[in-house]
């Protein structure tokens, strides 16, 4: 399914500061969240993020924050925040793009729940990561073994603009560079 820009919205996972550094791809998965929220930004697409403890993991990075919806959550399913819940309900989008860490458990646990909801579901490759990448990897197949799409961040992007006359796309290509 390909995405559609008004029928989708991104939730981004965690990508919190001590989680991040402990991951096995922290610059690509880094570099590419903050492209894909940047371009949520110039898309008008409404960003969700969750932050798992933060008082003992740290926030979101900065460059992850603007015009986020920000939601603390203690369940490793973020959907488990009746907060979170609603908003995704009142946006009215059936389409979802997650992103995030740790594969294997927040962002796997958040899927599983969005699917069982009749979501569709996007999780981005490049923009998730785990501790460890084994652990990354059987999250990615059981994640599409469960019905979700698995797509790179370009992928993504490319979608969403459908044609080089979109308005934005010099400023979506620019941020690919």
């Amino acid at each position: 399914m390909i995405i559609n820009q008004d029928n989708c919205l991104f939730l981004i996972i965690d990508i919190q500061e001590k989680l991040l550094n402990a991951v096995f791809n922290k610059e690509s998965l880094e570099k590419k969240a903050s492209i894909l929220s940047k371009a949520a930004n110039l898309l008008n697409i409404p960003l969700l993020v969750t932050e798992q403890y933060p008082k003992g993991l740290g926030e979101t990075i900065e460059n992850l924050k603007y015009n986020a919806q920000i939601f603390v959550k203690d369940d490793f399913n973020a959907l488990n925040n009746d907060d979170l819940l609603k908003a995704i309900k009142e946006s009215n989008r059936n389409q979802i793009i997650v992103l995030g860490i740790e594969t294997h458990i927040c962002v796997h646990q958040t899927v599983a729940a969005l699917l069982a909801e009749n979501y569709n579901i996007t999780v981005v490759s490049d923009a998730c990561g785990s501790r460890a990448e084994n652990e990354y990897l059987s999250a990615l197949d059981v994640m599409k073994t469960n019905g979700a799409s698995i797509k790179t961040t370009e992928m993504i992007l490319f979608e969403l603009l459908k044609t080089s006359k979109h308005e934005h796309f010099k400023a979506v290509q620019a941020l690919i560079k």
